[in-house]
């Protein structure tokens, strides 16, 4: 065991701790920064876009139904509701969402196919994208 002497000698080069009279806390106290008076920013939200389903008149409304379900999880109600506003008003929006998932679902709408229903469908129904404003 070194002597007291040999020990003070090895530790000459170090500071001493300093004495806060048994009070550890004092010793390391922490400096707090002055609170910002504004407010942290807030995330900005992904713009959302609508998908449109486009009417023709080579699909039918079973086609639309079944679409609707398969590729938006929409029950046949909705379906049949979203079918008979794109036959009367030309679109319907059928789904609102992030850019990339609209695209996403367009796409989806776009390969289908054809309605087998009706020999004349050559193909699937048009759809687009647009800003939701």
């Amino acid at each position: 065991m070194p002597s007291a002497a040999s020990a003070a000698a090895d530790h000459a080069g170090e500071a001493e701790p300093a004495d806060h009279g048994g009070d550890a806390s004092a010793a390391t106290a922490v400096v707090e920064k002055p609170a910002d008076t504004a407010a942290p920013p807030r995330p900005r939200r992904q713009p959302r876009y609508h998908v449109v389903l486009w009417n023709d008149d080579d699909h039918t409304y079973h086609y639309v139904i079944t679409m609707l379900r398969a590729l938006f999880g929409h029950p046949a109600e909705r379906g049949l509701a979203l079918a008979r506003e794109v036959d009367t008003r030309g679109r319907v929006i059928v789904l609102t969402t992030t850019r990339e998932h609209a695209e996403l679902k367009r796409d989806q709408i776009h390969a289908f196919g054809a309605d087998r229903l009706i020999a004349a469908s050559k193909g699937s129904m048009k759809a687009s994208i647009e800003p939701d404003r």
